[in-house]
């Protein structure tokens, strides 16, 4: 089949001709389908029978563009590749974690996959204050499983380089590396912001210390090949109910610093602590579900670093430190010295890596859902301005971090300057 972009029409057709998807359904005749794509490259549809609600699937193809900013920005559609291979693996390293894939089809661009019906956007259960009491548990046992089982650490060189090689993905490597890490601190014509933080923005990008942190973290982006990582893992790219976890999206996964995919998402919680600045007018209230998402943030990380250390002792297969290298007398005191430098400094990457996410958000192209959705530019600044202060000390203090109270020790701090700004004072 010749690609061609489907619509909410012809994705029926589509469904209708491949074996695999029409023995989902019971009933061919009456399917319907939705366009629900919100994000900022692809096409989603939902296909299913209204007359049985557990019939059902996703469709997700390529444009041949980026669709935030249109056809002016020509985009390969090599990336449902990455993406359907990508969930593939993380079917097979952490079942139950990712949506099930149905279909890949290469010549289409698209992934046919299981429809998370009893599942929301994590980013929209944030903003709702929704607790969900199982998610750090399941997220950090996806990272530490993923980022583990695709290093040096747990393979042979030759496998991890030959997994590495099907995971070259210059052309969204080069969206993360202009939108995350350079455009937003210079002048670029696809940035916006509020204007309420036109002076923060400007700091910014005279702030000397901070835009050398950050080149020191893109060429870490770009040449530290150390796991695969999904690189795009903010709460928008996270589906969970109480019960349940899935992580989708991967498209733009390669093989990169760990500590990228763990600080997105971290970086992600402190956008949505902020934006409650403005969305929870209760004090009380706000202050209840910020003191949870600090302890999500402190639980993602110190249940990583457990899950993460234990795997490794259990399984210390790969070719970066062969077992014999401890072989010595003092060889186990070694070992853990060198494990506790390795997690440390994966630490600090989190934070730096994380924040340039964060970041970016508050004055690039893309803002997220949690700030871009507060009416009042005045409230929403407030929110912008804390995530800003957070950002930028993450990224330019992180060489100090040991634990994860260095991280939720500067939110807190900055937290308390915001909630005065929230009651009209200096």
């Amino acid at each position: 089949m010749t690609y061609h972009a489907l619509d909410n029409n012809t994705v029926l057709d589509y469904v209708r001709s491949q074996p695999e998807l029409k023995a989902l359904f019971s009933d061919l005749s009456n399917l319907s389908a939705r366009e629900v794509g919100d994000g900022n490259l692809n096409m989603v549809f939902i296909v299913s029978n209204p007359r049985a609600p557990t019939e059902s699937l996703v469709i997700k193809q390529a444009l041949p563009y980026l669709r935030v900013l249109g056809e002016s920005y020509p985009l390969t559609r090599e990336r449902m590749r990455f993406e359907a291979q990508a969930l593939l693996l993380y079917n097979e390293l952490t079942p139950g974690l990712a949506p099930q894939v149905y279909v890949y089809d290469e010549k289409m661009s698209l992934v046919a996959m299981e429809h998370l019906k009893n599942h929301e956007v994590m980013r929209k259960s944030l903003v709702a204050r929704k607790q969900l009491p199982l998610f750090a548990d399941h997220i950090s046992t996806f990272l530490a499983h993923i980022l583990f089982k695709t290093s040096d650490l747990y393979r042979t060189g030759h496998e991890k380089k030959a997994l590495q090689a099907s995971y070259i993905n210059p052309s969204l490597c080069k969206i993360q590396e202009d939108f995350v890490f350079t455009n937003p601190y210079m002048e670029s014509p696809e940035n916006n912001w509020n204007t309420e933080i036109n002076a923060e923005v400007q700091a910014v990008r005279r702030n000397v210390p901070l835009k050398l942190a950050i080149l020191e973290l893109k060429e870490k982006y770009m040449t530290q090949g150390q796991a695969l990582i999904h690189s795009d893992l903010h709460t928008g790219s996270i589906m969970v109910n109480e019960q349940d976890t899935r992580v989708i999206d991967p498209e733009f996964s390669f093989f990169g610093p760990m500590g990228y995919d763990i600080g997105a998402l971290l970086s992600n919680l402190v956008l949505n602590f902020g934006a409650h600045f403005a969305h929870t007018r209760d004090a009380a209230a706000r202050a209840a579900y910020q003191n949870y998402l600090i302890e999500t943030i402190r639980d993602i990380w110190l249940l990583f670093a457990a899950k993460f250390e234990q795997l490794w002792l259990e399984n210390s297969t790969g070719e970066l430190v062969p077992n014999a290298y401890w072989h010595f007398p003092e060889g186990e005191t070694a070992f853990a010295v060198y494990r506790q430098h390795y997690i440390r400094q994966l630490l600090q990457d989190t934070a730096g890596l994380g924040a340039c996410e964060s970041l970016r958000r508050m004055m690039g192209v893309v803002s997220v859902w949690d700030i871009s959705s507060i009416g009042d530019n005045q409230l929403r600044a407030i929110a912008e301005r804390f995530v800003i202060r957070v950002s930028t000390r993450w990224i330019v203090e992180r060489s100090s971090f040991s634990s994860a109270d260095d991280l939720v020790g500067i939110i807190r701090e900055e937290a308390e300057r915001a909630e005065r700004s929230v009651n009209g004072d200096p």
